[in-house]
């Protein structure tokens, strides 16, 4: 198959749009079919680095993202229509849809051409948090239009399929996301780390993820007045220098790659997720992957992710001494945090990004086939 990737976010952005998008084209050069990814252009000098794959990536002219520091819109105006209609696509695939993909599913419209589109960022709060002028309800109704012209949405998490239903959209599957569960590994745990980041053997916690208003690191802030307990803090974003302020006792280690990060979390204690609006929350799975038992807000993805009592804690969103509560409980229990780790483990362990790409390729082929979505599978 020929397959168009129109997507909102690329490498070198740094998130899970990008991430998802770089191992569904990887995968389908893989399987012998392909891939063009259609994605805005970054800033400057970055062009030349992001370029370097195994399949054509066409660039459109972008512009900065207001309110949203390092988050660049394509502009579909120019090359969007022509990198399509020359790649001869078979599917069209709308990741994250809002902006480039919504000028996608126009054009694969116009020229009869099915999409998938994947919904993976919750826009509409996004609109909430940032107050961006088209708010939360008009957000809705944009997500509404562009899924609903599609053959199929895929989404990530059944809360994020709940919310997509809620609001109108139709013919929703549930496609999950993959995991290496060979470079997050807990063999990775480093003794020379450890000693690095907790010197006086501390329990190491930690976050990872992108530094922005919605993810809501601030609310680690009674963890690191927790006794014997050390924070770290891996990522960057708008609100890196603010955080600093807001968490000085937590240490920020900057952006982590590849088996940096690996090393990373598989020598924390216990992972903190704090974000209430995830559609999925890869982090968490890259943390359950390398041993570590993950505490999360009851909401979005890490629902799915985490079985409360069993792989890590759930508790309220947006509470801050909840959090602090569960990694005290962690603290406490070493034979329990042991167990919860091992359990996390096994429970995502047979996540290969190899079995969600073949899965991603069998919507493409139902779409092609004619398939009708149906109920929203279990």
């Amino acid at each position: 198959m020929r397959i168009a990737i129109v997507t909102e976010s690329f490498p070198p952005d740094v998130n899970g749009v990008a991430n998802s998008v770089v191992r569904a084209a990887e995968h389908l050069v893989a399987r012998g079919h392909e891939p063009l990814v259609v994605a805005p252009a970054p800033a400057g000098g970055r062009r030349r680095r992001a370029d370097h794959h195994a399949y054509p990536v066409v660039r459109i002219p972008s512009v900065p993202l207001p309110r949203y520091q390092g988050f660049r819109l394509g502009v579909p105006r120019v090359g969007l229509t022509g990198a399509l209609l020359g790649h001869r696509p078979d599917v069209v695939h709308l990741a994250s849809p809002f902006v480039l993909g919504a000028a996608g599913a126009s054009a694969a419209a116009r020229h009869g051409l099915p999409t998938v589109a994947v919904y993976q960022t919750d826009v509409a709060a996004y609109a909430r948090a940032y107050r961006v002028g088209w708010g939360e309800a008009a957000a809705w109704r944009r997500i509404r239009e562009i899924h609903n012209s599609a053959q199929r949405t895929l989404a990530p998490s059944t809360r994020a399929a709940a919310d997509l239903i809620t609001h109108g959209v139709r013919r929703i599957w549930l496609w999950r996301r993959g995991v290496d569960a060979v470079r997050f590994h807990p063999a990775r745990r480093s003794v020379r780390l450890r000693a690095t980041l907790a010197p006086d053997g501390e329990l190491l916690v930690g976050y990872v993820g992108r530094l922005a208003p919605e993810k809501r690191v601030e609310l680690l802030a009674p963890i690191t007045a927790l006794p014997g307990v050390r924070v770290v803090v891996v990522g960057d974003g708008p609100v890196r220098r603010q955080l600093e302020r807001a968490l000085p006792a937590a240490r920020f280690l900057g952006v982590r790659h590849d088996d940096a990060l690996a090393e990373l979390y598989a020598s924390l204690d216990v992972f903190v997720h704090t974000g209430p609006h995830e559609t999925f929350g890869q982090t968490l799975q890259e943390a359950a992957a390398s041993g570590v038992p993950v505490v999360a807000p009851a909401s979005g993805g890490p629902v799915d992710l985490v079985e409360s009592g069993v792989t890590g804690l759930l508790v309220p969103p947006d509470d801050g001494a909840a959090l602090a509560a569960a990694v005290a409980e962690l603290a406490a229990d070493p034979a329990r945090r042991a167990r919860y780790g091992a359990a996390a483990r096994v429970a995502v362990a047979r996540r290969s990004w190899d079995a969600v790409g073949d899965e991603l390729i069998g919507h493409y082929e139902a779409v092609l086939a004619g398939t009708p979505a149906g109920r929203l599978p279990a």
